[in-house]
């Protein structure tokens, strides 16, 4: 009797699947947003993004011991002033609410990854990531702004900036002052894919940094856009960017495939407020296995091509790293 040789699935077992996975995760890849608010003493839950929380400037190193505790060594800051005005005064102060909790940091935590966001959003009594004219942001104003608060942030001790605004010519501009005060060693993530989504109402009511009129169509871009994307990571690494960023995850998965495909530098992308803030509300609900659908939503973004993920879920996907679930 003649046989055909067939090709075969691998048989299951537990043993024999984690050791063939195509797609390995590690804790080392992961990053998580902690939110501090200068006017605050202590621990504040955060209504908008159930099981996490605002943090004073006299917690945070709770909030970092957290993430060691699980095996995280990676957070990116983002800060909540204590009073805002018209041009954001506050993200470029020597004792701004993020420059303190830099260096509250780094005194008991010197080797926890500290990366800091880079925006006036959350600064500006109007929301908008930078300075008006009119009703529209003036971004070659704006530039000197953001750069003066990527460097205060790296003259505190923050290990890398990360600007988000999407103004055009802020990694160049941010470069330039970095490299002008000696700190030519500090790399910058770059918000490179940011789209205008429907994903971020929750960051935005935990930030308080949603705009007072408007939206932010005009710099950020347009979700129909996948070439766009491609042409913004291009200007970026030109400008000298030495990370990119696709956010948000889930709905860009193939803009982050494209730009793995495409550029030679890391890629991170960010697991955005409303992606998280989703799998919570149905598994409240008990549609679906939280446990199961965080493990494959993060795998899904690292099966695309992402090198490291900023997300709400860093510390359970850790956990779950350890315990075979993902890794």
């Amino acid at each position: 009797m003649d046989f055909i040789h067939r090709p075969r699935r691998l048989r299951r077992s537990d043993a024999v699947r984690r050791m063939c996975r195509e797609t390995r995760v590690s804790p080392d890849a992961l990053i998580y947003p902690i939110f501090i608010d200068e006017a605050l003493t202590g621990v504040r839950p955060i209504e908008s993004l159930p099981g996490q929380n605002h943090y004073g400037l006299d917690s945070v190193c709770q909030a970092v011991e957290e993430c060691l505790a699980h095996g995280v060594g990676r957070c990116i800051l983002f800060g909540l002033p204590r009073e805002k005005d018209a041009c954001g005064s506050s993200a470029w102060a020597q004792r701004g609410v993020i420059q303190e909790a830099i260096r509250i940091i780094k005194v008991k935590y010197p080797d926890f990854y500290v990366i800091t966001d880079v925006c006036l959003c959350e600064y500006t009594s109007h929301g908008h990531c930078g300075l008006l004219d009119g009703q529209e942001v003036d971004n070659d104003k704006t530039l000197e702004l953001l750069a003066k608060t990527a460097l205060s942030h790296a003259a505190a001790g923050a290990d890398m900036v990360a600007p988000s605004d999407m103004m055009d010519g802020r990694v160049a501009a941010i470069r330039a002052a970095l490299d002008g005060a000696g700190l030519q060693n500090i790399p910058i993530m770059a918000y490179s894919a940011k789209y205008a989504s429907a994903f971020y109402g929750p960051f935005r009511a935990a930030a308080g940094s949603a705009p007072a009129f408007g939206d932010r169509r005009g710099y950020q871009m347009d979700p129909h856009n996948r070439r766009e994307a491609l042409r913004e990571c291009e200007l970026d690494i030109r400008e000298g960017a030495d990370i990119l960023m696709v956010k948000p995850a889930l709905s860009y998965l193939d803009v982050i495939r494209e730009c793995r495909d495409r550029f030679d530098l890391p890629l991170c992308a960010y697991s955005v407020s409303g992606e998280y803030a989703m799998i919570k509300a149905a598994a409240r609900a008990g549609l679906v296995d939280e446990h199961r659908v965080m493990c494959e939503s993060a795998l899904s973004v690292f099966r695309a091509g992402a090198d490291m993920l900023i997300t709400y879920y860093a510390k359970e996907l850790a956990d779950a790293i350890r315990r075979g679930d993902i890794g």
